[in-house]
């Protein structure tokens, strides 16, 4: 179990530092301050957090930013350690900090970058590590982090682009429900003891509306519960790869979302693979990592395909375009990118292109659900509000032939 130090020193120079260090005991802060050269003057074990609260989610925003400040440190010829030490300072999030003094730890014993950041793979992916140990291999780390901050900040873009496509609507329909629960479990019961006063048939509208009142306010565990067992369920069955590849196969039909999905997803997997291919990654590596990141089953089969049809000997170009996933236009302009040995350049240029059609058919979802999604909370409120009044309609039409 790691513990967390305060320490405050002094170099060989006379220079007073402080920081804080996470490592197993007293003995190994001492040594891990004898090869900074620093001499302890002061230490405290910091109290670390109650079990089980929350240390913060790491976001692609968060890794984007580090990443960046990384880069730009290297790039002024600080050492990788210096660098990881100052980093670990400014992060905010406890879980990422002490990953980062993990890694600065292994650096300083010997263990290369990629290494340090591979014991963190639920930080750091495995197209990070991947870039990170080329970038080492090739003396070029501080271009290849350049690279992938804004890689990283590109990928954080699109997922907010498709985010703002679902979470309209799902506003709208949240709303939509809440409106209608109100009105069955407190207006509607107002409605029906009125009408059994009243006697005789009710309109078949209102007969429904009060039944399903009826219904959610005497039954309402059930239908909790159904709810609760049906996200449950999906859930189990999106975790199986049979159940993903049919959900995800699904949601590529949708109309209008499925476009966005699939244009997302070809953004990201050009986006991915140029990065990947321009950083010196091996190509099949680069495949594999790809069809990890893809997000999506069907996309992530028809690269794992490819990788399997590029071993054999064939292009890049061909096995995408038989496998029905990839626009014509992605599948051409990939086949000049070889040809022209220069599809790192090719793919960014595909990538660039489909990010802004995301953008561009994220607004237009908008602008056409926006009319839809009030036509449709209308028509519930409304359709109930018209089956309360049938009756009423009817009373008076009773009332006038009597007179």
């Amino acid at each position: 179990m790691t513990v967390t130090y305060a320490w405050k020193g002094k170099t060989a120079a006379g220079e007073i530092v402080s920081g804080e260090t996470a490592v197993e005991n007293r003995k190994e802060l001492g040594n891990v301050l004898r090869k900074r050269r620093v001499i302890a003057t002061e230490v405290k074990e910091k109290k670390t957090r109650a079990k089980g609260k929350k240390r913060g989610s790491i976001r692609t925003s968060d890794l984007a930013v580090f990443t960046r400040q990384f880069a730009t440190m290297i790039n002024a010829g600080l050492p990788i350690v210096q660098c990881l030490d100052t980093l670990a300072k400014q992060v905010t999030k406890e879980r990422f900090r002490e990953a980062i003094q993990q890694v600065t730890r292994d650096v300083e014993t010997g263990s290369t970058l990629a290494e340090g950041l591979a014991k963190h793979k639920s930080i750091f992916s495995d197209l990070y590590i991947s870039m990170v140990e080329a970038g080492e291999s090739g003396g070029i780390l501080d271009e290849i982090l350049q690279r992938l901050s804004i890689f990283l900040e590109k990928l954080d873009a699109l997922k907010r682009k498709v985010k703002t496509a679902m979470i309209y609507p799902s506003v709208v329909l949240a709303v939509a429900a809440l409106a209608t629960v109100f009105m069955l479990v407190f207006i509607i019961p107002t409605f029906a003891k009125m009408f059994s006063d009243f006697g005789g048939t009710l309109p078949l509208p209102t007969r429904i509306v009060m039944g399903a009142s009826g219904i959610l306010r005497s039954r309402w565990y059930v239908l909790v519960a159904a709810v609760a067992g049906g996200i449950f369920l999906f859930n189990r069955y999106r975790a199986t790869e049979k159940g993903r590849l049919r959900i995800d196969t699904a949601l590529l039909r949708v109309p209008a979302i499925g476009d966005i999905l699939r244009k997302a997803a070809v953004a990201r997997f050009t986006r991915t693979l140029g990065t990947l291919i321009a950083s010196g990654v091996p190509i099949l590596d680069g495949l594999g990592i790809t069809a990890r990141t893809a997000g999506n089953m069907v996309v992530h089969n028809a690269i794992m395909q490819t990788r399997v049809s590029i071993r054999e000997g064939q292009t890049i170009a061909e096995p995408l375009r038989t496998s029905g996933v990839f626009p014509p236009m992605v599948v051409q302009m990939i086949a000049i990118g070889e040809e022209t040995g220069a599809l790192d350049e090719m793919l960014g240029k595909i990538a660039d292109f489909y990010e802004a059609e995301v953008d561009a058919a994220v607004e237009g979802l908008t602008s056409i659900i926006e009319p839809v999604m009030i036509v449709l909370m209308g028509g519930m409120v409304g359709g109930m509000v018209v089956a309360m009044y049938l009756p009423i309609f009817k009373m008076v039409n009773v009332i006038m032939a009597n007179q």
